[in-house]
């Protein structure tokens, strides 16, 4: 083998290095893009507890959470709330000004099977924040993972 053709097949796996190693820091972002109820909230402020920087970045996002799905409000809801501790019953909220600080709406891409209250899951999704109304129920939200799937843990 000439030079040449070492300096060609040299050019061919730096090519390919630059192209995967975009693929590869994604990889890694999405492995790093889990969050944790403790992460939610950054301080306490005037207006009540204020969202974290980590919170703020991931917006928009796909975000990865364990926790327990809340007994839903009824069975063909298409939504659920993550709770960071079991609970018998459905913390929903009348307006953002009593949004519990452990907990966050998630809206399934896809209808499936809700699990016992007492059984860890892990949800996947996009994470959104800030106060939103549903305009099919009128649950208002200050915490929503959209677009998400569950699992068993």
């Amino acid at each position: 083998m000439d030079i040449f053709s070492s300096l060609h097949l040299s050019r061919r796996r730096l090519i390919g290095a630059a192209v995967a190693l975009p693929l590869a820091a994604s990889i890694v972002r999405a492995a790093d893009a889990s969050l944790s109820f403790d992460e939610l909230y950054g301080k306490y402020g005037v207006l009540g507890l204020e969202f974290s920087d980590k919170v703020k970045r991931l917006a928009g996002q796909k975000i990865s959470m364990r926790g327990f799905m809340a007994p839903p409000l009824k069975a063909e809801a298409q939504f659920f709330v993550l709770t960071e501790v079991p609970m018998s019953l459905c913390p929903f909220c009348s307006s953002d000004a009593d949004w519990p600080d452990n907990i966050v709406v998630v809206y399934l891409g896809e209808k499936q099977t809700f699990v016992q209250p007492r059984q860890t899951i892990e949800v996947r999704g996009t994470l959104e924040y800030g106060s939103w109304t549903d305009p099919e129920t009128g649950f208002v939200s200050l915490l929503r993972i959209r677009q998400a799937e569950y699992f068993a843990v």
